[in-house]
């Protein structure tokens, strides 16, 4: 069985050994990264990102599971990260480049955070503005990320009815979906919106179900990503 990638708090590579069996595994497996965007590592946002790892993992990828807030990614921009769009060569910092080599190695990318104010938490946003940069992920003739294949899982609190849930599935379609990936050059793309993720005013077996059907959803969503 493959291992998840775990490369503790402060980042950094791998092990020699553990590197040197991830380099023979990616030349026989497809690569899935997973990005989880929670500071808490018993929320659901986190365990649906560890079942997804865990769901591809079974389906025979290799998988490199990215917690932003454990690996202690900074979301701040910078002065060296800006891009220059006369120069797609700009050299950036050495935190982007390591994130973008893994973006880049990624045969599927799955995206699992909460939604804040209708919109990414910040750490996620900033990974966004600060390794999905040109020159990186876009702004070349060759397109680095043109076959790949994404998946979006936004976890809101409001209810699906909820007047206000269209500005949820707005955000997954248009900035997300339209915005980002597809500017990008990912065609085959997946959104999916799971709503009442606090489950307010259930409680005991009535609680437990509703969590399931959330927990059933995002397993069909990975599981569309894998199909293509």
């Amino acid at each position: 069985m493959v291992r998840l990638r775990d490369r503790g708090c402060t980042g950094g590579a791998p092990p020699p050994r553990r590197r040197a069996e991830q380099e023979a595994l990616v030349d026989v497996q497809p690569t899935a990264l997973i990005v989880v965007a929670h500071h808490r590592a018993d929320s659901l946002t986190a365990a649906l990102a560890r079942r997804a790892a865990a769901r591809l993992e079974a389906a025979g990828y290799w998988v490199d599971l990215l917690d932003l807030h454990r690996e202690g990614f900074d979301p701040r921009h910078r002065v060296e990260d800006e891009p220059d769009y006369g120069n797609r060569d700009k050299r950036y910092s050495d935190e982007v480049y390591a994130h973008a080599e893994r973006v880049l190695a990624a045969d599927v990318i799955a995206a699992v955070f909460p939604v804040w104010w209708f919109g990414l938490p910040a750490l996620l946003k900033g990974w966004i503005d600060r390794v999905w940069n040109y020159g990186l992920t876009y702004g070349r003739r060759e397109k680095p990320m043109a076959g790949k294949r994404m998946l979006w899982v936004g976890l809101a609190g409001l209810a699906e009815d909820d007047p206000n849930s269209d500005l949820t599935r707005a955000l997954l379609d248009g900035a997300l979906r339209r915005g980002i990936a597809e500017f990008c050059d990912i065609t085959d793309v997946h959104t999916l919106a799971l709503f009442d993720s606090e489950a307010q005013g259930l409680v005991g077996a009535a609680r437990e179900r509703h969590y399931a059907a959330l927990e059933a959803r995002a397993d069909e969503a990975v599981d569309k990503l894998v199909a293509g």
